[in-house]
């Protein structure tokens, strides 16, 4: 069990922090009260209901600067569910707090109560009317319902930066808007229609034809409370137009009051209220989008300005023309970005006033394209800019031009010094006083000691400002509050402004809604709230609150972590591709977890707790893929933690067999073929019982339990042991048939030659010969020891495959071609610092070629596809995400199949080496979506590129998935030959 308390004691943070109105530790420990626990086990069910103390504290933090413990977690699966909750929450006047992403900068999402978990059952979509509308569940991540949209040329209005982690159901609870949807795209605009469920139990669909009356039925008094509120706005003329002024720019602050404007039943008018409600009236179970054009004709521009003033001037003409999106960096964010890739190094001379906007015209058509450039054009010539300028097409620049601005957050928020917060916020400034606004929030940040940067969509005079601040002591909380007050003033009273554009109002906001919208107006909105929820049950202090000091209320600290993750900014991005986020936790989760032990005192039962729960949780059931990595906008990889902790577990007896065992490697391969070929033997003869596990338990107890698979259904015999005969002479490149495939051989449904035979013999019929070395037994990747901790074997592994390749390939002089992804990836990137000086260097000199990209770049360009299948799946593993190949390897299947598919929720099977073997639970969950969406369609061959990955998708799916080679040799074999060459 873990039992490392500290990170380097060095770096901790001081102990005086800002009190947090916490749970008693002896209650904390305990988690859920037994009463509550079991109350609600007998409404839901035992596997709906999250009571121990790492649920609570895995869900006591979202992206915002707030930190609440529930009292108990649930994840109901149906509406029915989620009414008897509601039911039972009012009998015992407990409140109720709805979460789905937690992706929240502004305190959303947490509670001190029944907290209902609307992401892990509440997922799903289906593109209608040609893509024109998207039927939507609330827990489907935002970027999953536009790959959906994409094929038909669509996408949702609402486009905020968070599409990646936000969920629809979030975006449509916030309002959340994004970089071109300014107020006409956004939910509000765009939600057809939606089905919700009241306090009551009233469960509504607002499509329904009778929608209208059976809401007036069922609910009457808010019925005709809301008619009564919209008469009185009506009577009060200087309301209505206050109100039509601050709604003519973005705004989410408080209830959207315009619903009393833009419609005229109850039920038109409660619809829209719930759009920016923040879960504050009703559970939203399902939404209908009109969906808005997928523009892909595109020119872009990064022009940067002498100063503020000018770069603002220059908004109005571009919108005018028609630019989709404006987005202003000031000189604190060119700063920020310096030394990035793609940020060139004169940016480091800009004057202190420089100001860059992004500026991008999407159109239809090519004709439409060239319309925009000619005007975008002659709006360009008039700009003085501190450096020439021009719009391109040029996508791959565009891109760059986008991650400059995209990369704002990781360099800020991976820059802060540890122990201090990232604060991300948002208001709205009357367009053409944009430029005022935005300086004279610059001035705020010295008046009150930040470091801080303003950008934002000045299309629609919508500003971000970005604040690392500390929050460990009452002086840090009451500077804070100091520098929020500041802000307040002066968006509302200088500029009458909005105090939130597009982030919700939350926690943060929520004691300043009367300031901005006045006494009469927030009456009315707690007349509203009071008519929906009666019991003020849902999410209290969110959107409304009677105490002024609320946003300085459960304020958390932030502990200094291992330094693997302790820039984590808790924001969220890393959950929805974490292979564990259905069954234990999220990388994010596993840090708040980290963070919550170094916040307890020493000797806490809280912390003995945590570390107990954390071993399975966090350490054993994490994959190690690194898909976190690749979503996180900081870049950590939480798995490299989890890996070191389980290095930690490690005594020296353990970590010098692992390093004999890495000594003698060859012999492991042999008993694990061994092993293999009894399991098989015993599966054929026994149907696979207890007879075949024993078999493999016997092995694994005199090999490795760490290093010999156990037993699954899905294991393959074993791999023959000869390989096809190549030479040297004339060899294109060096073949390195990975372990993996040395020791797993085809299976059941694909008896015939191996992955090896496949390789050579569609190399040489391209021209490009491959040469496999005579010496490979006894070599491998060092993932095995890697993912595992084992230090001192992975030290002797990874030194060993490059010394090997180094002379296989004469000195990196011919590449080395690898049949295993994750293999490739591991040589490529994870055995880097385990290297030698000298094979660090040789290291630089190797070019080593996973095999999609071979087959993509090398081979198919000289082959002549015979003939091609009608269908295939394909799924991308882990390792084709790190090492840039999923484009390839989708068109690889394009190429060789009428319809290939790669499925939206394909993400890392978690089989992670020989994870799935330990833990198929892991794989079962994490590959669960990718199941359900392909449902029961057929298709012709469920394509791959990792041998053990593919026995992964096999155990969930019960589908033969193979390596593409098999695919690509069978394609391009001439008609009249059968199967595939062998030397």
């Amino acid at each position: 069990m873990l039992t490392l308390l500290e990170p380097d004691a060095a770096r901790i943070t001081p102990a005086d922090h800002a009190p947090t109105h916490d749970r008693a530790p002896e209650e904390l420990a305990l988690g859920t009260p037994l009463w509550l626990r079991d109350d609600l086990v007998e409404i839901l069910g035992d596997a709906q209901v999250h009571s121990r103390v790492i649920d609570l504290v895995k869900y006591a933090t979202d992206a915002s600067p707030y930190r609440m413990f529930p009292k108990v977690v649930v994840t109901p699966r149906t509406v029915e569910e989620i009414a008897r909750i509601f039911a039972y929450a009012q009998k015992k006047k407990l409140p109720v707090t709805i979460r789905s992403a937690g992706s929240s900068l502004s305190g959303q999402s947490q509670g001190d109560g029944i907290l209902i978990d609307g992401r892990k059952h509440w997922a799903g979509m289906t593109v209608e009317d040609g893509g024109k509308r998207l039927r939507v569940r609330p827990g489907t991540v935002m970027f999953r319902a536009n790959l959906a949209l994409h094929p038909y040329g669509y996408r949702l209005g609402p486009d905020p930066a968070s599409s990646g982690v936000a969920t629809v159901g979030g975006v449509i609870a916030n309002n959340a808007s994004g970089m071109c949807c300014g107020t006409v795209e956004n939910s509000y605009k765009t939600l057809e229609s939606v089905s919700f469920l009241l306090p009551s139990g009233t469960h509504i669909n607002t499509a329904d034809p009778d929608a209208e009356n059976q809401f007036s039925v069922a609910e009457p008094d808010l019925a005709a409370g809301l008619m009564e509120i919209r008469e009185e706005i009506y009577k009060d003329t200087k309301l209505v137009e206050r109100l039509k002024k601050k709604y003519s720019i973005k705004n989410t602050t408080g209830y959207h009051m315009g619903a009393f404007l833009d419609e005229s039943t109850p039920l038109g008018i409660f619809r829209k209220l719930l759009v920016g409600s923040e879960g504050t009236l009703a559970f939203i179970s399902e939404g209908v989008f009109e969906t808005v054009p997928d523009d892909k004709y595109r020119l872009t521009a990064f022009l940067v300005f002498p100063d503020m003033h000018s770069a603002c001037a220059a908004v109005a003409p571009f919108v005018a023309h028609g630019a989709a999106a404006a987005e202003l960096s000031d000189r604190g964010c060119l700063h920020a970005v310096e030394g990035k890739p793609g940020v060139p190094d004169r940016w480091k001379t800009l004057p202190s006033e420089a100001t860059a906007l992004l500026v991008e015209f999407r159109e239809p058509t090519p004709e439409k394209l060239k319309e925009a450039g000619a005007a975008a054009q002659s709006v360009l010539e008039g700009l003085q800019l501190l450096e020439k300028a021009e719009f391109t097409q040029d996508p791959h620049l565009a891109a760059q031009y986008w991650t400059i601005r995209s990369g704002l957050l990781p360099s800020i928020g991976g820059a802060r010094p540890s122990g201090t917060s990232l604060i991300l916020e948002d208001v709205c400034f009357p367009p053409d006083k944009l430029a005022d606004g935005a300086l004279d929030l610059q001035k705020l940040f010295p008046k009150h000691g930040y470091d801080g940067v303003v950008f934002g969509h000045a299309s629609a005079g919508n500003l971000h400002f970005l604040i690392t601040p500390s929050l460990n002591t009452e002086t840090d909380v009451e500077r804070f509050d100091g520098f929020l007050q500041d802000v307040v003033k002066l968006v509302v009273d200088k500029y009458d402004g909005s105090l939130k554009a597009e982030h919700g109002t939350g926690r943060n906001i929520a004691p300043f809604v009367e300031h901005e919208w006045g006494l009469k107006l927030t009456d009315m909105m707690w007349r509203l709230k009071r008519l929906a929820d009666p019991n003020l049950m849902l999410a209290p202090d969110v959107m409304l609150t009677r105490d002024t000091k609320a946003h300085l209320r459960h304020l958390h600290t932030v502990p200094t972590v291992e330094q693997e993750v302790d820039r984590c900014i808790e924001c969220g991005y890393c959950e929805s591709v974490c292979p564990s986020r259905h069954i234990t936790t999220t990388p994010r989760q596993r840090i708040v977890i980290r963070r919550e032990m170094l916040r307890q005192p020493t000797g806490s039962i809280v912390t003995e707790a945590l570390l107990k729960q954390y071993e399975y949780d966090a350490i054993e059931t994490c994959a190690g893929d690194g898909s976190c990595a690749l979503a996180c906008p900081v870049g950590i990889n939480t798995g490299m933690l989890m890996k070191r902790f389980r290095h930690e577990e490690h005594n020296t007896t353990q970590e010098h067999v692992a390093e004999k065992i890495a000594e003698n490697w060859g012999a492991a391969e042999i008993g694990a073929r061994a092993a293999l070929t009894l399991n098989h033997i015993a599966t054929s003869m026994y149907g696979g019982s207890l007879v075949a596990e024993s078999a493999l338990k016997v092995v694994r107890s005199v090999v490795s339990k760490d290093l010999v698979p156990g037993w699954l259904p899905v294991i393959p015999p074993a791999a023959t042991p000869k390989v096809p005969d190549t030479s040297r002479e004339a060899a294109a490149a060096v073949y390195f048939h990975a372990c993996v495939n040395r020791m797993f051989g085809n299976s059941e449904e694909s008896k015939g030659p191996g992955i090896a035979d496949a390789m050579v013999a569609v190399s040489a019929r391209a021209g490009m010969p491959l040469w496999i070395p005579d010496d490979l037994s006894g070599t491998c990747c060092a993932t095995v020891w890697h993912s595992k901790g084992y230090a001192d074997g992975n030290k002797y592994m990874a030194n060993k495959i490059v010394e090997k390749m180094w002379e296989w390939s004469d000195g990196g002089k011919i590449p080395v071609v690898c049949d295993a992804s994750s293999c490739t990836f591991g040589i490529t990137t994870e055995i880097l610092g385990y290297l030698t000086l000298q094979n660090s260097e040789r290291h630089k000199q190797l070019k080593l070629i996973d095999s999609v990209g071979w087959a993509y770049d090398y081979l198919l360009p000289k082959l002549k596809v015979e003939r091609q299948i009608e269908s295939a799946v394909i799924h991308p593993v882990c390792a084709i995400h790190h090492l840039g190949l999923v484009e390839k390897m989708q068109l690889l299947g394009e190429a060789l199949a009428k319809k290939a598919v790669t499925p939206i929720y394909a993400t890392c099977c978690a089989f992670a080496g020989d994870r799935g073997f330990l833990h198929p639970e892991l794989t079962q969950s994490a590959t669960s979506e990718e199941v359900n969406e392909i449902g029961d369609q057929e298709f012709d061959k469920y394509l791959c590129s990792n041998r053990t990955c593919e026995l992964g998708m096999n155990l969930a799916t019960g589908k033969d998935y193979q390596s593409v080679i098999f695919l690509l040799e069978e394609l391009t074999r001439p008609q009249a030959q059968d199967a595939p060459s062998i030397a």
